[in-house]
């Protein structure tokens, strides 16, 4: 996950400035707020501006406009100024800019489906593009498209995918290996078990622990410099379920057993045993803040399909016979993603498909309304003001951006 944060950065030292959150006519402010409106998976399309009602911090403002939009065209506009007028006062941006964030651990065929998809049947001229694998990050100018076939533009970067993924994971191997054969050869939880065994089997932990962290002044970082560009911004994050090795608790339980002249081993086992159970390094509150006023939107994927090496199951016997398991260390981070994609307005997915997730997950962005508000008693204090939007006397599910700073 560490790397997915240096990503990040790199992305955003490729010049990409986000949206216009606030624009000022005078001293008036208005707010834009994407709407996303479903009847179960279906937009509805057939709302006006007397449907929506919103809230801003619980105080319910009079809205100004409203636009619908499909892909990059407004298909209808209502305003209770002159449409020129209208047009001018709030100044909608439907131009996207797509960011593709692959956070895998290992090449998967359904996510070359998902690019093949992409090139295809999404991408559009006068959009951006920028690409981010586990190792690199890539822009695709709008001069490429008319060089390259679409197809040829999705075998590139499905092929730098795939090296990338090898390349940048080979640390993330080689030190499940390295666990593995230590534990192998030492009979790390014998009644002899020496205190230079256990250091080294901590370190390689610490290790690889420090593989998946996420730095909060990197994810500011990337919510800052995607803020000052104008238009749709679209980030689709792939995030492959993460298992990583553990100490059984069998193993714990031999090993209090075998050792009863020496508690100290036993408590740097249980400490090893609850290694990657940390609380998430970064203020989840914050991070959805600065996203939401950023005004991107994330598409969470999470990825059920784990690593082919871990479904061995002959191999996953023997490391259980040496009181080695795998398990699940993704919680932390589906939990907080979860939670940044719901407060952006995004679709969150979990499923072992990443073609098919992605699919629905650019179906759910594509069609969105603009709303705009003039808030009631604005101040630039700096605090985050909430916004809830709902539509009338309808159970539509209703997703969009939970507020904004005002600065």
């Amino acid at each position: 996950m560490k790397k997915l944060l240096i990503l990040m950065v790199l992305l955003t030292a490729g010049a990409i400035h986000f949206g216009q959150e606030l624009q000022h006519e005078a001293v008036t402010i208005n707010i834009e707020v994407p709407v996303r409106v479903f009847d179960g998976d279906r937009f509805v399309d057939t709302l006006t501006l007397q449907d929506f009602e919103v809230y801003e911090d619980n105080t319910l403002q009079q809205i100004e406009a409203v636009y619908l939009v499909k892909k990059t065209e407004i298909q209808r506009e209502e305003s209770e100024l002159p449409k020129d007028t209208a047009r001018q006062v709030f100044s909608p941006k439907v131009a996207r800019h797509f960011v593709l964030l692959f956070e895998v651990q290992e090449y998967l065929p359904k996510l070359g489906e998902a690019i093949a998809y992409f090139f295809s049947n999404v991408l559009q001229p006068g959009d951006t593009l920028s690409a981010v694998t586990p190792l690199k990050t890539y822009h695709f100018k709008e001069e490429a498209y008319s060089r390259m076939s679409r197809e040829a533009m999705a075998e590139q970067l499905v092929s730098k995918l795939k090296k990338d993924t090898r390349i940048a994971n080979s640390e993330y191997w080689s030190l499940t290996r390295e666990i593995e054969d230590l534990m192998a050869s030492t009979g790390i939880f014998s009644s002899g078990v020496g205190g230079s065994e256990m250091i080294a089997l901590k370190d390689m932990m610490l290790r690889l622990e420090q593989l998946r962290y996420v730095e909060e002044k990197n994810l500011k970082a990337f919510a800052h410099h995607l803020r000052a560009k104008a238009g749709q911004k679209n980030v689709f994050l792939f995030y492959q379920k993460e298992v990583l090795p553990q100490m059984s608790p069998q193993a714990l339980m031999d090993a209090s057993s075998g050792n009863p002249s020496n508690p100290g081993v036993l408590f740097d086992l249980m400490d090893l045993y609850d290694f990657y159970r940390r609380d998430i390094t970064f203020d989840v509150n914050l991070i959805k803040r600065l996203f939401s006023d950023s005004s991107i939107t994330i598409h969470f994927l999470y990825l059920t399909r784990i690593s082919s090496r871990e479904l061995d199951a002959q191999r996953m016997q023997s490391l259980l016979s040496l009181g080695l398991t795998y398990a699940e260390q993704s919680e932390d981070i589906f939990s907080a993603f979860n939670e940044v994609a719901e407060a952006t307005g995004g679709y969150t997915s979990s499923s072992s498909n990443a073609s098919d997730a992605f699919q629905k997950a650019v179906e759910a962005s594509e069609n969105y309304y603009l709303l705009y508000y003039r808030p009631k008693a604005y101040h630039a204090d700096g605090r985050f003001r909430t916004i809830t939007v709902k539509v009338k006397g309808r159970g539509y599910r209703v997703l969009h951006r939970s507020g904004y700073l005002a600065d």
